[in-house]
Parts: C-alpha cells; sequence; structure tokens
C-alpha cells in the first residue's frame, strides 16, 4: 500500500485566524487608549480658566467668611460691655434717686443749684472782662454772637479806608438818591454807614496791642479822619483811638468814590503799610479827577477799579469787607479777586455785623 507524501503543519488556517483577531483586538485598544490621551492634552482652555476663576471666588468667600466670624465675636463682647455699662448707669441713676428722696427739702436743693449757677455765672463775666482787657479798645456788640471772619489782624503799621462816599447812604440807587438830599444829621445815621462805622471800631478793637494805626475816609479824595495824613498813631493811646472813632462818626458821606485817590495815599507813608484794610460797598465811579459825567457803566468801573489796583504796594495783604450795592454785579468778583492775589480776606457781613 501506497504511504501518502501529505505533511500535517501546526500553522492552520485556524490558527492565524485567532492570531490575526489577536492582533487587530491589540491595534484598537492602542487606537482607543491614544485617542483618550490626545483629547486629554487638548482640553479647553476657557474651562480651565473658569475653573481657577470658581476655586479664586471659593478661596475668598471663605477668607470673608473667617472675617464675618471675627466681627461677630467682637460684636458680641461689645454687646456684653455696653449690657454692664447699662447696668452701672442704671445703678447710679437709682442712687440718685434714692438720695433726693431722701433729702426732706427740694426747695432748699433747688436754691443751693442756683446759687452755684450765679455763682458760676459771675465767674464766666470776669473771665470775659479779662480777655475784653487785652484788646486795645473795647467793642460790644449786639447780643452773644460770635463771628469767625478769617481777617489776618496782624501787622504792624495797620491803614483801615473807609468808603464815605454817597453810596454809603443805602444799599439801592433810589434810597441813595433821596438820602442825599437830605439834612447831614439823616446822612449820618443812615443804616449803612453805621454799619461802616461799626465795622471801623469793631477793627481798631481787635489791633495788636504793639501795632500803630491810622483811619482814612475816602470819596474823590481821601485823608485821614484824625487830621494827621502821613503819620502812624499807637494803638496804646486809647484817648486817640476813641477821638478816631468820634471823629468818623461826624464825618457825612458824600461825593463818588475814587479808589486810586485812596490807594496814593497809602505811598504818603514814610513807612509803608503792612496791612490793609478796605470797607467799601462798590467799584470806584471816579478816577484820580472827576470825569464830569452824571452817569458810568460797569465796564468803566471795572477799569478805574484795575487803574486803583495797579499802584498798590506789592505783598501788601489786602483785606475787604465789601456792603454790597444794588446794581453793581461785578463788585465781589473783582475785589475777591484783589484778595486772593494779595494774599488777604474777602468778607460780604451779614446786615447785622457787627
Amino acid at each position: 500500500m501506497r504511504r501518502s507524501k501529505h505533511r500535517i503543519s501546526a500553522f492552520s488556517l485556524s490558527f492565524l485566524d485567532i492570531m490575526a483577531c489577536g492582533f487587530g483586538a491589540v491595534t484598537l485598544l492602542f487606537l482607543i487608549l491614544k485617542h483618550d490621551a490626545i483629547s486629554l492634552e487638548s482640553a479647553d482652555p476657557l474651562l480651565n480658566a473658569e475653573v481657577n476663576l470658581l476655586q479664586e471666588d471659593l478661596r475668598v468667600g471663605e477668607e470673608a467668611l473667617v472675617a464675618l466670624r471675627n466681627s461677630l465675636a467682637r460684636i458680641d463682647e461689645s454687646l456684653v460691655e455696653a449690657q454692664g455699662l447699662s447696668a452701672r448707669v442704671v445703678a447710679d441713676i437709682e442712687k440718685t434717686r434714692r438720695e433726693l428722696s431722701a433729702q426732706a427739702d427740694p426747695e432748699q436743693q433747688i436754691e443751693i443749684l442756683r446759687k452755684q449757677v450765679e455763682t458760676l455765672e459771675r465767674e464766666t463775666a470776669n473771665l470775659r472782662e479779662q480777655g475784653n482787657a487785652d484788646n486795645v479798645r473795647q467793642f460790644i456788640g449786639d447780643g452773644e454772637r460770635q463771628y469767625l471772619t478769617g481777617l489776618k489782624l496782624g501787622g504792624r503799621q495797620i491803614l483801615i479806608l473807609v468808603d464815605a462816599s454817597a453810596s454809603m447812604l443805602s444799599d439801592s440807587i433810589v434810597n441813595v438818591i433821596r438820602r442825599r438830599n437830605m439834612s447831614d444829621s439823616v446822612k449820618r445815621n443812615s443804616e449803612k454807614w453805621q454799619r461802616a462805622i461799626r465795622t471801623t471800631e469793631w477793627l481798631v478793637a481787635q489791633l495788636p496791642q504793639d501795632s500803630r494805626y491810622q483811619i482814612y475816609v475816602f470819596n474823590t479824595a481821601a485823608g485821614a479822619v484824625a487830621g494827621d495824613d502821613r503819620r502812624w498813631r499807637d494803638t496804646a493811646d486809647r484817648q486817640g483811638l476813641d477821638n478816631a472813632i468820634k471823629k468818623l462818626t461826624q464825618v457825612v458821606p458824600a461825593g463818588g468814590s475814587s479808589l486810586i485817590n485812596a490807594f496814593l495815599a497809602i505811598n504818603s507813608f514814610d513807612t509803608p503799610p503792612d496791612n490793609l484794610f478796605l470797607i467799601t460797598d462798590g467799584l470806584p465811579t471816579q478816577g484820580r479827577k472827576p470825569s464830569g459825567f452824571k452817569t458810568i457803566t460797569g465796564r468803566d468801573r471795572l477799569k478805574l477799579f484795575a487803574e486803583a489796583t495797579q499802584i498798590l504796594p506789592r505783598r501788601l495783604p489786602v483785606n475787604i469787607l465789601l456792603f454790597p450795592m444794588e446794581g453793581d454785579p461785578m463788585a465781589a468778583a473783582s475785589f475777591w479777586q484783589l484778595a486772593l492775589s494779595s494774599r488777604g480776606s474777602f468778607m460780604s457781613p451779614s446786615r447785622d455785623w457787627p
């Protein structure tokens, strides 16, 4: 019998199929794992940023919570202290009430308290008199009002310029025209002019004791009220102060207002002033010489004001006390600018000042 020549192989078709399936499974698994890694590496950066922000908000919130807990603890401590203080106050009130109820004569206690008040009032009056004694001249105003003016009251040579033009008779043009035809007595007693006198008297009362002063009045011309031009007066001379104020009360407001002539008087002193007070009600209406015109425009008044300020000495503080006049709207701004540029002060006092 003939033996067959066919050989049996260990690597049959079925084995190869199994191996191919195995390799395919490994390849598929590798691809799946590689795809997940790429997905993780390419995560959205916006989402990462949002996560970081949420984590930061969480951290801030935790810090705020800690701060609130600390505040609550402090509030609790304050509440305990307040309750203890309240208990002590209530105990003190109750003790005082028992002491008062134990007293036999309430009227006697009231009388004792009244005497104590009178003693305190006398001591206060004595202190006020001692304070007034430091002033070069006593000035008593109406009521018990105290004023914070901001005026620079210092200086060695102090000049007070008082506007004595006809406009100082009233705040309105109609009343000025009406009053300037009246008697001198009526003019001197005009409310606005009396305010100017009281203001001057107040200024004099505030002068330093070691200073010297001079009071000038001006309308179309300027001159000292006491008749001693170009000479400084000592504030230590009480009689001289009283005489100067008395002379001022005898002045009758009249004529126009020449601010340049008033400022020219400053240059007439051998020793120039180092502080200037100007009491006026508006811009000037005259220059060095009378213009001859019956009316003047607001623009012309500004020009006259500018000419007058050009001759002022440098570094001379100008303190202005303005009593506003009807029909002169640029006066306040102009004088305020002058006070600012000269390092002085500006004020427009109330009608009952000082």
